[in-house]
């Protein structure tokens, strides 16, 4: 027994295990040495070179399986392509009549299989099976039931488990801070951030970091960032490569495309992953950069020699596309040779038909998507909003119905507006709407604001969007929807009439404030 335990220890290929296992069913030893057995099967499932497909074989040959047989396959399956297998034989295990019981250890595995299945259902009922076994006091399982109720989208369930743990460690602090930044409770991960900065016994690290940059560039709050920044550097994090690329990122989203390209240029040559370089081109692209973005672009090939994937590609496109240029000249006359398109191909086709006002295709555009099966909300906004813009209110209902008869919900907009002044600048708007006036402009209604009612209260409706409130030496507003057209002509003028810094960014990207020529041809 002593050599077989010595051989599994050394085993260092899949070639050894199979022999392994081979000689544990030839000498008879197979279903009466469990702890060799279990060894065996935990080496298929979770070791380098081990397999998963040999693990599962290897435990339907045990007669009766213990705990720890379990708790080695589930650890494998929580792990694998499909985590779901793992909730699945976790169901069967406590089906079984007289199957061994399931301990703290097995409902920790399933729980990460969960949480990497986003299965915010089964996690729910083995919290409830975790509170009726007795391990609600296991400080491992309160973890990892935070992290699964955070990745299944229930933040406010992680945040709950999460304020009833007597102490919490480091990877509980980020399982919840990384929660609100993906649930869109961006400034809740902020203010927990913030908390366990200024708690000596969970200093944050290089994770905690990512979530609290990835909070700040959802919410477009360059100051915060700039603040998470400095602990970061305080704390010795600032020159992970993984911190500085999301400080790019973070940089880039909060309108400081000079903050990202300074740290890409601070970073170190060999310390640029391909993610270092995607991440400051996109930064390019998302400004309008476009000669800019295709200059770094042939750099990271031609100089660094960092191998461009998709990402990096889509960066470029974006980016010459923003500029107003045409990338696609040689595939005129070439429709055979190119890809069927797919669902995203006609839904951004669909968003070009509103910019360019065309209803006959965005009609055939929409036809494609119904017959595609998709079912977005976003195609029936798109397409809403192109008979708006027409001003086809009776087009514009029947699509409204249309979603209604789908059960098919518009996501809320929302609008995040950084600057402490803001209730004055509210105040100031009727000066602005008059300086404005005097430099050209003229409200925008159509497609903008709804149609049942008068011209002068279309009007006052557009001057309550928020891109509106932005009179001060520099403000940042972050939509999570397109910028209408009205607001960006308006964000130019306030610009000139008033010589302040405007940065707004919509779902998209930032829209260009300056160049005139893109504002005319509606390329932003």
């Amino acid at each position: 027994m002593g050599q077989l335990e010595a051989a599994l220890q050394r085993c260092s290929s899949f070639s050894h295990i199979r022999q392994l296992h081979g000689h544990l069913i030839a000498a008879g030893l197979f279903q009466t040495l469990p702890s060799t057995r279990c060894k065996l099967v935990e080496l298929c499932a979770v070791s380098p070179f081990g397999e998963l497909a040999h693990a599962l074989a290897t435990f339907r040959q045990i007669s009766r399986p213990a705990t720890n047989d379990w708790n080695a396959v589930l650890r494998g399956l929580a792990r694998g392509t499909d985590p779901l297998a793992a909730v699945s034989l976790f169901a069967a295990m406590a089906r079984l009549v007289g199957a061994a019981r399931d301990d703290a250890l097995t409902c920790s595995f399933v729980l990460q299989a969960c949480g990497r299945a986003n299965a915010l259902r089964e996690t729910a009922q083995l919290h409830g099976r975790i509170l009726r076994r007795g391990f609600a006091a296991d400080f491992r399982l309160q973890t990892t039931l935070v992290d699964a109720y955070a990745k299944g989208a229930d933040v406010s369930a992680a945040a709950k488990v999460f304020d009833e743990m007597p102490q919490q460690d480091v990877p509980t602090w980020n399982a919840l801070i990384n929660g609100f930044a993906a649930g869109s409770r961006p400034h809740d991960a902020v203010a927990l951030f913030r908390r366990m900065a200024a708690s000596p016994a969970c200093p944050p690290d290089v994770v905690t970091i990512l979530g609290a940059l990835s909070a700040c560039a959802q919410l477009g709050d360059l100051v915060e960032g700039e603040s998470v920044r400095a602990y970061a550097r305080e704390a010795g994090l600032e020159g992970n490569v993984r911190v500085r690329n999301a400080l790019m990122d973070m940089y880039a989203k909060c309108g400081s495309v000079g903050g990202a390209v300074e740290v890409f240029r601070g970073t170190a040559a060999g310390d640029r992953s391909l993610v270092s370089w995607n991440t400051v081109i996109m930064a390019l692209a998302l400004h309008g950069h476009g000669a800019r973005a295709l200059k770094l672009f042939e750099e990271m090939s031609a100089v660094a020699g960092v191998r461009p994937d998709a990402v990096t590609y889509l960066a470029v496109l974006s980016g010459c596309n923003h500029a107003g240029w045409e990338v696609a000249r040689g595939l005129r006359g070439r429709r055979h040779h190119a890809d069927p398109p797919d669902v995203i191909l006609w839904q951004t086709l669909l968003g070009a038909c509103k910019t360019y006002g065309d209803v006959p295709l965005a009609e055939r555009v929409s036809g494609e998507l119904l017959a595609m099966g998709s079912r977005g909300d976003g195609d029936y906004v798109l397409l809403s909003n192109v008979y708006a813009a027409a001003e086809r209110w009776g087009d514009v209902g029947r699509v409204r119905a249309a979603m209604a008869e789908q059960d098919v919900r518009k996501v809320p907009g929302f609008s995040f507006i950084q600057h402490p002044r803001w209730r004055e600048i509210q105040r100031t708007l009727e000066e602005v709407r008059g300086k404005v006036r005097t430099l050209g402009y003229a409200p925008e209604t159509a497609g903008n604001v709804l149609h049942d009612v008068l011209e002068e209260d279309k009007e006052e409706a557009l001057w309550q969007h928020s891109e509106r409130l932005r009179r001060a030496e520099e403000i940042r507003v972050v939509k999570n929807l397109r910028i209408c057209g009205d607001c960006h002509a308006v964000a130019k003028l306030v610009s000139r009439a008033y010589g302040c810094v405007v940065v707004v960014r919509d779902r998209a990207r930032f829209p260009p404030l300056r160049t005139r020529e893109l504002l005319l041809r509606r390329l932003w």
